[in-house]
């Protein structure tokens, strides 16, 4: 265990606590049982050790970090962990990449009914399916899922610019008012461009590195490894996958046929469909239906977007287009706390609500002018005029 100690000090010397996810504050810390779920490279690792030093400080025998991927794990369990961690006095055992020790489910659940007085936080893959496990933890477990930085979190951690998160509901019912806010403080255009480009992920606080082949690096490691892994995809066909996500990243979002995506990518109609859902659940993809709670309606979706739109800058194999990176930023903001489907008339329907059209400052509206709460999400204007919003201020909602 010392040398998990060890790992765990020198990790905590280097954490910073100065900028937080909003997650944080959202997360029930006192769950007996926890687990954060997110893609690779969100900062799932940085704020389990923020929580770590800011709860208890820095001694490993009252909470103690551990990488499952670590070498003490090759020749000890994870219950062979907690025994020690227990008997020394230890409250609090965090484990990180679960998804990376065989069996991590059935030994965890071994853990919380044997010691009852410790707590146990994992993070793992965003393919990761605590329900249908080895071991089922649903009932025991608090989950949440990381999305990567929005752009309000970006403002903070780049350019050490703070806003107060917005609930949909205040941002459509007073867009003026809270447009005018931020710009008492910042040119939010000045900086939006940066975002869509190099800032969903945290890599951009590391030095000396480049930004899109860190990203393709993310990207390869799910195809290559937690597909097979998590989603039993069959690694011949990982070539293919990474042809798929060329394709949709290159394109600008259409609506779907399954039967010609199949051809295109040599694969049978149903193993698509599968493999779409993979990469949905992946996070490299975000995948809209027209009707969200009619089954017979998601067998396909209706429309495929990259997950958000540094994926698209990474992947692409042209210059990406304007109007899917205006809809693949609402989207993946939107997504993250509120349905999002595709609408027949305007482009989404959020929360079976509201009705959104996405474009740049001169869109009119037109398509959208006889629903009843709709609104029209504008890229390049700052100010918010009548039912025209800017579309940067659809990324302080969270």
């Amino acid at each position: 265990m010392e040398q998990l100690q060890a790992q765990h000090l020198r990790l905590l010397s280097h954490v910073e606590s100065r900028y937080k996810r909003s997650l944080m504050d959202e997360i029930n810390w006192e769950a007996r049982l926890l687990a954060i779920r997110g893609a690779r490279g969100v900062g799932k690792t940085t704020m389990l050790l923020q929580h770590i030093k800011e709860t208890y400080g820095t001694d490993p025998t009252i909470a103690l970090y551990a990488s499952l991927d670590h070498l003490y794990f090759s020749r000890h369990s994870l219950i062979d962990l907690a025994e020690e961690f227990h008997k020394k006095g230890g409250k609090c055992l965090c484990f990180d990449e679960v998804h990376k020790y065989e069996g991590w489910s059935r030994e965890i659940k071994n853990i919380y009914d044997g010691f009852p007085d410790l707590q146990i936080i994992f993070t793992g893959s965003s393919l990761l399916n605590i329900l249908n496990a080895e071991a089922d933890l649903s009932r025991r477990c608090v989950s949440y899922n990381m999305q990567g930085l929005s752009f309000r979190e970006y403002l903070l951690f780049k350019e050490d610019i703070s806003f107060p998160v917005l609930s949909l509901e205040e941002l459509l019912q007073h867009p003026l008012s809270v447009s005018e806010n931020v710009l008492k403080v910042c040119k939010p255009l000045k900086y939006f461009d940066s975002y869509l480009h190099e800032g969903y992920y945290p890599f951009f606080l590391e030095k000396n590195i480049d930004y899109l082949t860190q990203v393709q690096k993310v990207v390869s490691l799910i195809l290559e490894i937690e597909l097979p892994q998590l989603g039993n995809v069959d690694i011949a066909n990982v070539r293919k996958l990474r042809s798929l996500l060329s394709v949709v990243s290159s394109g600008v979002p259409f609506t779907v046929d399954i039967s010609k995506m199949a051809q295109t990518a040599e694969l049978n109609r149903n193993t698509i469909v599968t493999y779409l859902a993979h990469l949905n659940r992946a996070k490299l993809l975000n995948l809209l239906y027209s009707d969200a709670q009619n089954l017979k309606r998601m067998q396909k979706p209706d429309k495929i977007y990259m997950e958000n739109c540094n994926l698209l800058h990474a992947l692409s194999l042209t210059n990406v287009e304007t109007g899917t990176e205006r809809e693949t930023f609402f989207v993946n903001q939107l997504a993250y706390h509120h349905q999002v489907e595709y609408a027949k008339q305007g482009d989404f329907l959020i929360d079976r609500t509201y009705t959104i059209e996405v474009g740049g400052q001169s869109k009119d509206g037109k398509q959208i002018a006889d629903i009843p709460n709709a609104f029209i999400a504008a890229d390049g204007i700052e100010y918010a005029l009548g039912n025209k919003i800017p579309l940067w201020l659809f990324g302080f909602l969270y």
